[in-house]
């Protein structure tokens, strides 16, 4: 689909005739998509790098193999949401819903997932390695290292 901006993203929706626009394999890298509603979109494959997605409701949204890396998710809402084999290294995730979100093989290298909420999220295979994840809920969470106690140590 190509380069989008905020404007035709907003406009796709408001011609939507329901939740669920497609935008997949879109560059929506560098954008402000601030607080917009994207519930059960199709942004797989998309490059939403470095975009500021804060306060964005991605509720049941599509993000499989998206690129998410160094985006701002702060605050946003990405409960069901689909993020298998996403790449969301470095990406700003503090107090994100990720409520039983799947994670498969994602790579979260380095992200901040400070307050997150992980409830009933997979994470089987994903790569966690130098995240922080402080008060983060991962109570129910599947596919956490054995040894996560010891694994999130220093991690403040």
């Amino acid at each position: 689909m190509g380069e989008l901006t905020r404007l035709d993203v907003i406009k796709i929706i408001a011609t939507s005739p329901s939740k669920g626009v497609i935008l997949r394999g879109v560059d929506l890298s560098n954008e402000n998509l601030c607080g917009l509603c994207l519930i059960e979109a199709d942004l797989s494959y998309a490059n939403l790098s470095n975009a500021n997605l804060s306060k964005a409701d991605l509720s049941k949204a599509n993000l499989s193999r998206t690129n998410l890396a160094y985006a701002d998710l702060s605050e946003a809402i990405l409960s069901s949401a689909v993020l298998f084999e996403a790449n969301i290294l470095g990406a700003d995730l503090r107090t994100v819903d990720l409520t039983s979100a799947d994670l498969r093989k994602a790579d979260l290298r380095g992200a901040n997932l400070r307050g997150a909420i992980l409830t009933g999220a997979n994470l089987w295979q994903a790569d966690l390695r130098d995240t922080t994840m402080i008060y983060a809920e991962l109570d129910g969470a599947k596919g956490l290292p054995v040894n996560i106690e010891e694994f999130l140590k220093g991690k403040t």
